[in-house]
């Protein structure tokens, strides 16, 4: 499998501000927001080191993040890794009998491809494998 690297711990928050606040306090930034229609989401990032915190806020009752949200509370949603090839990984994933939440890559964060494999195939973790954009 090609060079992975962790891109980032997604946290579902209620509010971008009020989830961002602690992080703050921490003397972490927040690096912008971005709204990503696709998942029904709006999402703030922060540098940790070499790699990053998502803050993940809903913006439809309906969404995967509000969903979660009701479910099981602020926390942890996902881990991200970075891959080089998103069609690759998926069908190698898939080929080897891992359950991915979709068929093609969606559109995330920053213009990135992204798919998330079912926690069920991963020992519990929602995974999210992301190709970055092409500039």
């Amino acid at each position: 499998m090609a060079d992975l690297k962790l891109d980032h711990i997604g946290i579902a928050v209620q509010s971008l501000a009020e989830g961002a606040a602690f992080y703050e306090a921490l003397g972490l930034a927040v690096g912008g927001t971005e709204e990503v229609s696709e998942q029904r989401v709006k999402v703030a990032f922060l540098q940790i080191g070499d790699t990053r915190l998502e803050l993940l806020e809903p913006t439809s009752a309906d969404s995967p993040i509000a969903k979660h949200l009701e479910k099981r509370g602020p926390g942890l949603h996902h881990l991200c890794v970075r891959v080089d090839d998103i069609e690759a990984v998926m069908a190698h994933l898939a080929g080897a009998g891992f359950r991915l939440l979709s068929d093609e890559p969606q559109v995330g964060a920053h213009g990135c491809r992204v798919c998330f494999v079912h926690p069920k195939s991963t020992g519990g973790v929602l995974l999210e494998l992301s190709q970055p954009a092409v500039p």
